[in-house]
């Protein structure tokens, strides 16, 4: 049986409390319960760094949930990063910048909500805010991050316009196909 650690890495303002990103975690806890052992951290709620740095360790997979702020991670949550991913542990130097990664056996997928619409992604229409980029794409530096620390990315999910008009049924419906595809 393999071991799944599940990070929400929302952090609550007063226009977006988390209830969503919650939501998407106690269903992902739901679907792999029956046939992974689950770890979980809640980064707002607060967390040990060595405790955390042990989940880790343990970990086959690693799922982060959150919602895109600014075009990457919330605050509390780069903080975390900055705090658990340490030298030695996580990644160490390496022959070619990139290369030192120590967790080269751990997968990680990504699962992200965004205000932005779906149709603003793949849009070939180069006026477009995001200019034709793909959802990795606009995820890049958050992929870097893990792919620095040796991890391999199993595909990532999203949910779209969860601001402006929230779909929580569908998101839902889409997440357990995206488990059942991917794990």
């Amino acid at each position: 049986m393999k071991n799944i650690l599940i990070i929400n890495g929302h952090e609550k303002y007063p226009f977006a409390e988390g209830r969503l990103n919650k939501t998407l975690m106690d269903k992902m806890v739901e679907l792999l319960k029956e046939k992974y052992n689950l770890k979980t951290t809640v980064v707002q709620n607060g967390y040990e760094v060595q405790e955390e740095i042990d989940k880790f360790k343990w970990a086959d997979i690693v799922i982060f949930q959150h919602p895109i702020f600014w075009f990457g991670l919330p605050g509390k949550f780069k903080t975390y990063i900055d705090q658990v991913y340490q030298y030695g542990v996580f990644f160490a130097g390496g022959e070619k910048y990139g290369s030192g990664g120590l967790f080269t056996s751990k997968k990680y997928m990504l699962s992200t909500t965004w205000n932005a619409p779906e149709t603003a992604f793949n849009n070939k229409d180069k006026d477009e805010f995001l200019e034709g980029k793909s959802l990795d794409e606009a995820l890049f530096n958050i992929h870097k991050i893990h792919q620095f620390c040796g991890m391999t990315p199993i595909k990532s999910f999203s949910c779209h316009n969860v601001v402006v008009a929230p779909e929580i049924d569908k998101y839902l419906k889409e997440l357990e196909n995206h488990i059942k595809e991917n794990f």
